[in-house]
């Protein structure tokens, strides 16, 4: 099992032979999902006493890939799609095969390094100082959690007294599900802060729900919400933080990709003056999944709060270099940066603002389509590049029935979602692969 000899030769040709035959793919094929009855049936046990040797590689290629919806179709416009280039998936291969451990600077140097090159090319999109540094970790849930410890740890720290009250957390009405499962695990309080009629939350809306608050040590402001894409006061936001002494973190696992678009830019005014931010490569970065950049301004202070101590660890804490496990929930890591990097490095940041300007070219095209039909209408102006719109007439059924059809006939996967308690439907543009013709194909089933 160990070893690399003539069996060993034929599956990794095999195994690149299937990978370089994906990446040809355009586009894959959309696929969809199939029930754990159909699976079970057609495919059987795969984990047996003497294995099933090159078998294994067809389950996959065949009826396991034919289950699974290819998130990087170009009309996979459900939820945030992915859709990394073929440098990271190609780089994802590699990091595979090295075996690196991306937890400490002694075991991981040379990752690290390349990584944090990607996180300062980050950090300076949003304005951040010189000194500021992060961590890749699997999602923005973990980084929303990593940060919201850091900043009790922080608030603790400065207020012992604190230790013993309970912590409260304010974010939009409308931020993402990730803030309310993090105040869940850390068991505070979580304070829901009204938008106004276009959806994003301000500075005056958060300075009057917080006030006479006690326990107040974060605030989360939401850079691109994932329903509809928008961008809340992050200024204002600051300003409230200053005030209250508050830690001000701003999710951007969707939107703070904007960041690269110059023609968007001005829409994260205040971004500057985050104490910590989460941005996805994996979502509108073009990389591969597990990839979230969490970012700290003074990473100091996460080393602080993360940081495990152990006898057998004490040679890591040896170094004057941080060890991107110390900012973050969790000690083992695989250097998930590295194809978002690797990627970043081969084409350019350039690249990087043509494809999400491309992107919100894409969106904008949508608007418009949706404003010349008149069954269709839009719920908002987009932001960045969600376009969320109703058909008028249609009950929540025919929305779900539509949304089946799409998939099974292999076309498209765009769901349903909710606004206002209404069922309505969004499409998330984030695939340069994406086109015009898509789009407008996609609008014209709802005729």
């Amino acid at each position: 099992m160990h070893g690399y000899d003539a069996e060993t030769e034929n599956l990794a040709q095999a195994v690149l032979r299937a990978a370089c035959d994906r990446l040809r793919l355009d586009p894959a094929p959309l696929n969809g999902s199939r029930s754990l009855t159909e699976l079970e049936a057609e495919i059987g046990d795969t984990v047996t006493e003497d294995g099933l040797g090159l078998r294994a590689l067809d389950l996959f290629t065949g009826p396991l890939s034919r289950a699974c919806i290819s998130t990087d179709h170009p009309r996979f416009l459900a939820f945030v799609p992915c859709a990394p280039t073929e440098a990271a998936m190609l780089f994802d291969l590699l990091v595979g095969v090295s075996s690196v451990y991306g937890g400490s600077w002694l075991e991981g140097a040379g990752a690290v390094f390349a990584e944090n090159q990607a996180l300062r090319w980050l950090a300076d999109l949003a304005g951040l100082p010189s000194e500021a540094g992060g961590v890749f970790v699997p999602g923005a849930t973990v980084g929303t959690l990593s940060a919201l410890v850091t900043a009790r740890h922080r608030a603790r720290a400065g207020t012992p007294a604190a230790s013993g009250r309970r912590g409260v957390v304010a974010a939009s009405a409308n931020a993402h599900s990730s803030v309310a499962a993090a105040c869940e695990v850390m068991d505070v309080d979580l304070v829901d802060v009204p938008v106004d009629a276009g959806g994003r939350m301000t500075g005056e809306s958060l300075r009057r729900t917080v006030a006479g608050i006690d326990g107040l040590f974060a605030v989360v402001a939401t850079a691109g919400t994932t329903n509809l894409g928008i961008v809340d006061d992050l200024a204002g936001a600051a300003e409230v933080c200053g005030e209250r002494g508050a830690w001000l973190h701003v999710d951007g696992a969707y939107g703070a990709a904007g960041l690269a678009a110059p023609s968007v830019r001005g829409l994260f005014d205040g971004v500057e003056r985050a104490d910590s931010l989460v941005v996805d490569p994996h979502k509108w970065l073009f990389a591969p999944y597990d990839c979230c950049a969490l970012l700290y301004r003074e990473p100091e202070a996460a080393r602080e709060a993360h940081t495990q101590r152990a006898g057998y660890l004490d040679i890591l804490a040896a170094t004057k270099e941080t060890n991107p496990a110390d900012l973050a929930v969790g000690l083992t890591r695989r250097a998930r940066g590295l194809p978002f990097w690797f990627s970043v490095a081969v084409n350019g940041t350039r690249a990087y603002t043509r494809a999400v300007e491309r992107t919100l070219e894409l969106a904008r095209f949508a608007a418009d389509e949706v404003r010349r039909r008149p069954h269709l209408e839009l719920i908002a102006e987009p932001d960045l590049s969600v376009v969320a719109f109703r058909r008028l007439g249609w009950s929540p059924e025919q929305y779900h029935v539509w949304s089946d059809r799409l998939l099974l006939t292999g076309f498209a996967f765009v769901v349903p979602t909710t606004y206002g308690g209404e069922t309505v439907t969004r499409l998330a543009v984030v695939n340069p692969r994406t086109t015009e013709a898509d789009i407008s194909s996609i609008l014209d089933t709802m005729a």
